[in-house]
């Protein structure tokens, strides 16, 4: 008996699944075509879900609850209005079908999850001597041991590198050591790849470190108006999510809302005077040149330049610019009628206090000393055969706060230990700008910065430090000279339109000037004749030749203070002409 074929698909079982294969492709593509209006607008729904949250996540704190008030009374609106929920429905549906259109961007190639494992166990082996101990009877960091029981969430970039990681770390780890913890932070730097900015975050009660690659800073924010209060200026701005509070930036063609450091003066301030050290070349004259604009907006501005490379000439003859002082006769004469103008202050406030009256407006209005190299100045001083001119701000430091005068003072590194006890005492607030290791760092900001700084680092870049406040990064607005031909057109011209229109010479000399000194020249008048020695008459002994030289100089000081006053008090506005001396308080007496 013949037997017959079996048939042609079970005796081919590959025709058989590819016969199925065909089926379900068919299947799919048919499926696909029909619900292609309902997959487009799941795709839009998810992107416009994204895109919200990130939104939320980018919205500061202050403002979260008023852009929840804003979504409520929008939905309560839309349920009221005959129609507005099917309307809003229609909306949402043709908002979501508008975003999903396109089936999105091809993914990036992402790092091979070889290349992953390598780098992350690179970095568990060099953790291994930091963290485990001999005594440890189950180590977390251990040699040959596997990484994935101490690293935990990672993320990788396009090159490869790591971007955002964090890890566990013993109990034991000395995690409240400043040292122990640079050296952790300074082998990730390494293994992780250097040339980035890198933020480390401590979460000391979970023993969890978490590092994070920083975006950079902008550094085309130029000069312009901010909105502050009148006792406010803005030193520059910092990351998101560092301080409480935006501010709207013209930047470019568009409007930005970013994230400030605010620096709070005046009389309720706890940080009412300032110091910035840096590199030379880092932008310390740009931050010194950016407050002089915003102080001059409500106060008035002295300024007095040690290196003498003319860099505020810009500030001359301007409006509430007292004086630009570049040589050491002119700035020890600044600084003194600063003293004594501090004290004048002092006062006015305390008598009419005492009477019951508010204290008179030139007592109030902001006055801000910039001071520039003074190390400059202390060493020409000393080669003078006069005293140091840092001297003289002991006492718009130590009373500066309640006379409504702010002191900012710069200097550079190399110059940084000529600083004086009360100007290191007094400065609060801290500024360092350009390339520091983390031991200069701390020497000024009396803390270690949580991030890495890169090895290059723009003009104006640097950290923050107000008080007792944490560490931030900071980047100075653009503030160029707007004489200098180098720098950008267009941050030159936002400074020009800062700078108040300068005072023809005509008006400046029509100023009328302030009274005579008439209570000064009382008191000397008064003062009584020293005594006759016993059984004698009083003879004045021949002075000696340093006695004689040292009287010259302080006479030709005192000469040259009283004219710098009187040409202060005729350069300065209406406003100013008003004040008249008052002799420096000698004690209790006077």
């Amino acid at each position: 008996m013949a037997r017959r074929p079996l048939p042609r698909i079970l005796s081919n079982p590959r025709a058989q699944v590819a016969r199925s294969r065909e089926l379900a492709r068919t299947a799919a593509d048919g499926a696909t075509d029909v619900l292609h209006p309902l997959l487009t607008i799941s795709r839009g729904l998810r992107r416009l879900a994204a895109a919200a949250r990130t939104k939320w996540a980018e919205t500061p704190k202050d403002r979260r609850g008023p852009l929840l008030f804003f979504v409520a009374a929008l939905v309560l609106t839309v349920a009221l209005v005959p129609y507005g929920p099917l309307l809003a429905l229609i909306t949402l549906m043709a908002a979501a079908g508008w975003a999903g259109r396109a089936p999105g961007a091809a993914a990036e190639p992402e790092v091979p999850q070889e290349d992953r494992t390598e780098r992350l166990q690179s970095l568990y082996d060099a953790l291994v001597p930091h963290f485990s101990v001999p005594e440890d009877p189950d180590p977390l960091y251990a040699h040959g041991g596997e990484w994935s029981r101490a690293l935990g969430d990672h993320d990788f970039d396009e090159n490869g590198r790591v971007s955002s990681l964090t890890l566990r770390y013993p109990a034991y780890f000395p995690d409240g050591d400043p040292e122990a913890r640079a050296r952790i932070e300074q082998l990730l730097h390494a293994k992780a790849g250097r040339g980035r900015e890198y933020h480390f975050d401590w979460a000391q009660e979970a023993n969890i470190l978490t590092l994070t690659v920083l975006a950079p800073l902008p550094t085309d924010i130029a000069a312009q108006r901010f909105v502050t209060a009148a006792e406010e200026v803005v030193l520059g701005f910092t990351d998101p999510g560092a301080v409480r509070r935006t501010l709207p930036v013209s930047r470019g063609r568009g409007t930005e809302d970013l994230p400030p450091v605010v620096w709070r003066t005046g009389a309720r301030s706890t940080e009412p005077h300032l110091l910035a050290v840096g590199q030379p070349g880092s932008g310390t004259t740009t931050l010194l040149r950016s407050l002089a604009l915003q102080a001059l907006e409500h106060g008035e501005v002295l300024v007095i330049e040690g290196s003498g490379s003319g860099e505020y000439a810009c500030l001359n003859g301007r409006p509430g610019v007292l004086a630009v002082e570049c040589g050491l006769t002119g700035a020890l004469a600044g600084l003194e009628w600063a003293a004594r103008e501090t004290e004048r202050r002092l006062l006015a406030a305390n008598r009419a206090r005492q009477a019951g009256q508010a204290p008179p407006p030139d007592c109030t209005r902001p006055l801000w000393i910039l001071l520039d190299r003074p190390s400059v100045l202390g060493h020409v001083a000393a080669a003078d055969g006069r005293g140091d001119p840092q001297s003289l701000l002991q006492v718009p430091l130590r009373h500066g706060r309640a006379a409504q005068v702010t002191v900012v003072v710069a200097e550079q590194f190399d110059g940084f230990d000529v600083l004086g006890e009360p100007v290191l005492q007094h400065t609060r607030a801290r500024v360092v700008l350009g390339r520091t290791n983390e031991a200069q760092t701390q020497l000024v900001l009396g803390l270690p910065p949580h991030t890495t700084p890169t090895e290059e680092m723009p003009p104006g870049r640097g950290y923050a430090r107000l008080g007792t406040g944490p560490v931030h990064r900071l980047q100075v607005p653009v503030t160029p000279d707007p004489y200098d031909e180098a720098t950008s057109e267009t941050h030159r011209a936002a400074v020009r339109a800062l700078l108040p229109e300068a005072v023809p010479e005509a008006e400046a000399a029509a100023v009328p000037k302030a009274p005579a000194d008439t209570e000064a020249a009382e008191a000397e008048a008064a003062e009584p004749l020293p005594e006759a020695p016993p059984g004698g008459t009083a003879t004045a002994e021949p002075a000696q030749p340093e006695e004689t030289a040292q009287t010259a100089r302080t006479e030709e000081t005192a000469q040259t203070a009283d004219r710098a006053g009187a040409a202060v008090r005729d350069k300065a506005p209406v406003s100013q002409a008003s004040r008249a001396p008052v002799p420096v308080l000698d004690g209790p007496g006077s």
